[in-house]
């Protein structure tokens, strides 16, 4: 049995390194094959709007736009449905393959058997 993946990233810019840190994680894991759920809450909401992800950077790390389209091909992207409400976001305002949801459906995922959770 494969190990799932599942990894929220809360943080935005006030957060460079976490934010890519957990980007990276995620990227990783889904190109070494293992199956990933990418949940972006908080201000990593951001992220999840077309261009947004390219006028992030940060010094010697892989650019923000390549590991979210890693992610996008490879896995799955979820923007919380409370962060984007308040943010006055739609499954419409978001990058194509990226889904809203909500508390219930990350709750569903982070215990089904087999899902190893991180939290950045």
């Amino acid at each position: 049995m494969t190990r799932e993946l599942l990894v929220k990233v809360t943080c935005g810019d006030e957060a460079p390194e976490r934010l890519n840190q957990g980007f990276t994680v995620a990227a990783t894991a889904a190109a070494s094959g293992v199956p990933v759920s990418l949940w972006l809450t908080g201000d990593a909401t951001w992220v999840a709007v077309p261009g947004r992800a390219d006028s992030f950077s940060l010094d010697l790390a892989t650019p923000l736009a390549e590991l979210l389209e890693t992610v996008l091909e490879l896995g799955s992207v979820t923007v919380c449905g409370q962060c984007a409400s308040r943010r006055s976001l739609g499954e419409a305002d978001l990058v194509p393959g990226a889904r809203i949801a909500g508390a219930a459906a990350f709750v569903e995922e982070a215990l089904r058997d087999g899902v190893q959770a991180l939290v950045y």
